[in-house]
């Protein structure tokens, strides 16, 4: 009986695409990042779980590759520039300064590490460089869910300068794994001169190729919205929303493969071509961003469950102590002072900031993506740098993944008073002259009266919806208001 055949395939795919999300969706509770639950979901299936055997690094680095683009484009999208230009000079610095820093410092101690008698591990200098390459990025996609999903905020500015590192630092470590590899692969002679002709190839090209593709990509939507303009007017929303999307998604990765073409960048400008997109007049908006968001969604899915798959615990285990120092050190050492060295001239940043964003620092499906690296490349030891990556990372994720909210707490950096503007689902098209904005009453909202007619509202501004206790209530002028109302209001722009 053959058993690798379509149907099980599709059986074992779609057990495992349940098994995630129906798991996934309890460990919220718990405080666990879902990147953790999909990694073991797919350990629990592999090799030493179930028995499903997977070992092709090439079809999971394929499928990383495909993932990441994804995953950057979505973040870059959903990246504000007003909110972000506050926090563009830090952000900026950690995800580049500070990921140079923590490479260096982690791979000197891997190194130190090496030559310990008791030590199992035998990495010259490059190849030490090389495993704190891989793992120098950060995932603060898990700690927006974990805090999203408790309705926690940060203070400080804190979210938009964790997400533009977080979307702007995995380029950085990309191409640190790439110089590293092939000065491994060439024997270590890789001239200065070479190496700094990539940086600029890297850079340059890359955030060139991601403004001019993102702008491309800007005309292609007006191009589709104007063919046939007259027949489409009795086009369905749904349908032209998603063929939009498509669209995008087919630029996204057109970009990233004429970049990489071109020595530059794929990913750095993938990210920027998503700010760019995502900051533009985009018809049904909203639309296109819930399906990116699904798409997000089911690459980040797809791509932990075959890591786990990937991996095969017992060969982590013949590396678990010295990936236990090496995690314990990136945590309590390399990434805070990382931070904090690279941060040190901006003294606006508080001390309790820096110690949340060194705290905070999170591993994820990054580092395990570009460790495959070196194994696809056959560097010496790879095997090794793979497995240290996997196990580090699963410690970041169980122990700082678990305490984000207790630690910003700690720190009192919460704003429980932050509302998300998307929860009444309302969407305006973009042309319009007018913003949607939330805001959740307390007494002092109160205290002249307590109907809509009593508060004074800004000109120009109407009260849309009310949602109280979880139920959505349609305003009038005599409606009583209580505190904990959240209040949906359009406003007019531009309103002397």
């Amino acid at each position: 009986m053959e058993l690798i055949t379509s149907e099980n395939i599709l059986i074992i795919g779609s057990t495992l695409l349940i098994a995630g999300v129906l798991i996934g969706k309890s460990s919220y509770k718990i405080g666990l990042p879902l990147l953790l639950i999909f990694l073991l979901v797919g350990m629990g299936f592999g090799t030493d779980g179930i028995g499903i055997q997977f070992s092709d690094m090439h079809t999971a680095q394929f499928i990383g590759m495909i993932a990441l683009c994804i995953i950057l484009f979505s973040g870059g999208m959903g990246t504000k520039l007003s909110a972000i230009r506050p926090v563009i000079v830090p952000g900026l610095v950690l995800s580049t300064v500070g990921v140079l820093l923590t490479a260096l410092l982690t791979g000197l101690f891997i190194f130190w590490l090496s030559g310990m008698e008791w030590s199992n591990i035998h990495f010259a200098f490059l190849p030490s460089l090389l495993l704190a390459a891989t793992m120098s990025s950060t995932d603060s996609a898990s700690v927006f869910g974990i805090l999203g999903s408790q309705k926690v905020g940060l203070r400080n500015n804190l979210r938009p300068m964790l997400e533009l590192e977080s979307g702007s630092n995995d380029p950085m470590a990309y191409m640190l794994t790439i110089i590293l590899i092939q000065a491994l692969t060439m024997s270590g002679k890789l001239a200065m001169s070479t190496l700094v002709i990539q940086l600029i190839l890297q850079f340059g090209v890359g955030g060139a190729m991601g403004l001019l593709m993102g702008n491309i990509t800007r005309w292609l939507v007006g191009a589709y919205r104007r063919i046939g303009s007259n027949a489409a007017r009795g086009e369905d929303a749904g349908q032209a929303t998603a063929m939009i999307s498509i669209l995008i998604i087919g630029s996204v990765f057109f970009t990233f493969a004429a970049t990489n073409a071109l020595s530059g960048n794929g990913y750095l400008a993938v990210y920027i071509s998503g700010i760019a997109i995502g900051n533009s007049v985009l018809p049904n908006h909203r639309g296109i961003a819930k399906f990116m968001d699904g798409m997000t969604w089911l690459a980040q899915i797809v791509v932990f469950l075959i890591l786990g798959l990937l991996v095969n615990p017992h060969e982590m285990m013949d590396v678990a102590a010295v990936s236990l120092l090496i995690g314990a050190f990136m945590i309590l050492v390399g990434r805070p002072l990382s931070v904090f060295i690279s941060l040190l001239p901006l003294r606006k940043i508080t001390f309790r900031s820096k110690t949340f964003i060194s705290w905070v620092g999170l591993r994820g499906a990054v580092p395990i993506i570009f460790a495959t690296y070196p194994v696809v490349a056959e560097v010496d030891g790879a095997s090794q740098i793979f497995n240290i990556v996997f196990f580090v990372t699963l410690l970041s994720l169980l122990i700082q993944g678990t305490t984000v909210i207790a630690s910003a707490r700690m720190l009192r950096l919460t704003d429980d008073s932050v509302s998300d503007d998307d929860d009444f689902g309302v969407e305006l098209a973009d042309e319009l002259p007018t913003s949607l904005h939330t805001i959740t009453l307390t007494e002092r909202h109160l205290e002249s009266g307590n109907t809509l007619r009593d508060m004074n509202l800004p000109a120009g501004s109407l009260v849309m919806m009310i949602r109280r206790s979880g139920k959505y209530i349609v305003p009038n002028g005599s409606r009583h208001l209580h505190p904990g109302d959240t209040l949906l209001i359009i406003k007019e722009e531009n309103v002397q």
